[in-house]
């Protein structure tokens, strides 16, 4: 039997806060997507074979949408505060009161349908305030808690959220079955609680931070880490330089259009499936599922293979980022290509969805970890300011859908948003490359190592704080 030294050697603080982070992330799209499937036993108009288990309301089709959305405005609200929340305070106590709160209110949200149709959607805007931090407040754990050579292994953690997604409905369609919707909202919402927990017993601003980590671990993570001077910042970010910052634009535009495709997966395959390829919903579930599944493992071997490279050296971080966004784009592009001409197939749409979820996954080492690259005081702020409009590009992409797909759901229809979705890869792919960089930017407060740290420290025989 292994000891309990080799045990806790291999169990490290930092390879639990990895499981933490990705469990997390999981429990975010569940609480996102949870009502999406339940609202169809909420309401009373629908055409479910289910018997009724739970009360059902009389919402039409508007304010069952509305009900959707209001997550999202919510969402939106919430980026840029969340990340300089993040800075300031730290991600623990952010990212841990959110879901605090994000539990709370799905337990609470069988109730507020009793109250009414407002109450519902305030729950909702409510719930994605609070969730509308946790994206942006893994930046700042990843520049106290990783070196700068595995920054990308340990971001390919929020994709966790896609597992979460997979596993979402089908796990919800089963307890509706059983003990009809308001289980939905008390499971999730508990397994939410139970995280929580989790996250403030486990989860640390820094190894400095940690209660339980040993003298060992914290002193190879010393050794390791690059940023772990960066003190909680308070200092107010250069606006202005960021918003002039050619790579910030990059990353900006990068996030923004890589969650064009995701959105309209998320959100739309469904449809597309039921409706242009007539599937049956058994099967509609697990081709939904599917490049979700397939978008997390692929973010993580990729992720691993490009820390690989910036190990050793032989390229720079600017050319691993921008190789990494150039065939998650130009790949998805080639793809969505064949889905344009040939896509009536559902066989060309699996593979088509599935690949290209398989080659967008390169943004996670392309993209997510590039905010810690070249800010990394200010990396939860640079990823919630490529989240914003990120969050835009969601909204638009169901205008998109409902635009083009307004009087008949058919291929021919649809055939123009996948073009769409071709041109604007195309035109990401081309900015990134010009204006991408993988180097810590002119602007950005000076970084001081630890060994420099001490070196100050003995000249002068008091505390130091590292120089802005």
């Amino acid at each position: 039997m292994p000891n309990r030294n080799s045990f806790s050697e291999y169990f490290t603080c930092k390879r639990i806060l990895s499981c933490i982070v990705i469990l997390t992330f999981m429990i975010h799209h569940m609480l996102r997507l949870n009502i999406s499937i339940a609202i169809v036993e909420m309401t009373i108009h629908n055409n479910s074979n289910a018997s009724v288990k739970g009360p059902r309301y009389h919402w039409n089709e508007e304010e069952k949408n509305e009900i959707l959305g209001s997550f999202f405005w919510g969402y939106f609200v919430m980026q840029i505060p969340g990340g300089r929340l993040s800075e300031i305070f730290g991600p623990r106590i952010v990212l841990g009161t959110g879901l605090l709160i994000a539990a709370l209110l799905t337990i609470l949200t069988p109730v507020t349908c009793k109250w009414g149709f407002y109450w519902v959607v305030l729950a909702r805007f409510a719930l994605g305030l609070s969730l509308g931090v946790q994206w942006p407040s893994i930046p700042p754990l990843a520049a106290k808690w990783v070196s700068s050579t595995d920054t990308s292994k340990f971001m390919a953690h929020m994709m966790g959220s896609a597992l979460g997604a997979a596993l979402t409905l089908p796990m919800c369609g089963h307890l509706i079955a059983q003990f009809g919707w308001p289980s939905v909202f008390y499971v999730t919402g508990t397994l939410t609680l139970l995280c929580t927990i989790a996250w403030f017993y486990l989860a640390y601003d820094s190894p400095e931070q940690h209660p339980r980590i040993s003298d060992k671990e914290r002193e190879a993570l010393k050794a390791e880490v690059n940023y772990n001077q960066i003190e909680k910042n308070n200092k107010s970010p250069p606006w202005g330089k960021m918003f002039t910052s050619g790579p910030v634009w990059a990353l900006i535009v990068g996030n923004s259009f890589s969650s064009f495709t995701v959105f309209i997966a998320l959100f739309q395959m469904p449809s597309y499936i039921s409706q242009v390829l007539h599937m049956d919903i058994m099967v509609n579930g697990w081709l939904s599922g599917l490049p979700h599944i397939v978008r997390y493992t692929f973010a993580v071997i990729w992720s691993y293979l490009a820390d690989k490279e910036v190990k050793k050296g032989r390229f720079s971080r600017t050319t691993i980022r921008k190789a990494c966004n150039t065939i998650a784009f130009l790949g998805a592009a080639s793809f969505f290509t064949i889905q344009a001409i040939w896509g009536y197939s559902w066989i060309v749409s699996v593979i088509v969805f599935t690949g290209s979820f398989a080659l967008l996954s390169f943004t996670t080492p392309g993209i997510l970890a590039n905010c810690v690259d070249i800010a990394p005081a200010y990396s939860g702020t640079l990823l919630a300011l490529s989240h914003v409009p990120a969050c835009v590009f969601g909204y638009f992409s169901t205008k998109i859908v409902g635009f083009f797909t307004k009087d008949e759901q058919n291929f021919q229809q649809w055939s123009y948003i996948f073009w769409i979705v071709v041109g604007v890869y195309l035109f990401a792919s081309i900015f990134f490359i010009v204006f991408g960089s993988g180097e810590v930017q002119s602007w950005h407060p000076k970084i001081v190592k630890d060994a420099e740290m001490n070196q100050l420290r003995n000249e002068q025989d008091q505390p130091l704080t590292p120089p802005s």
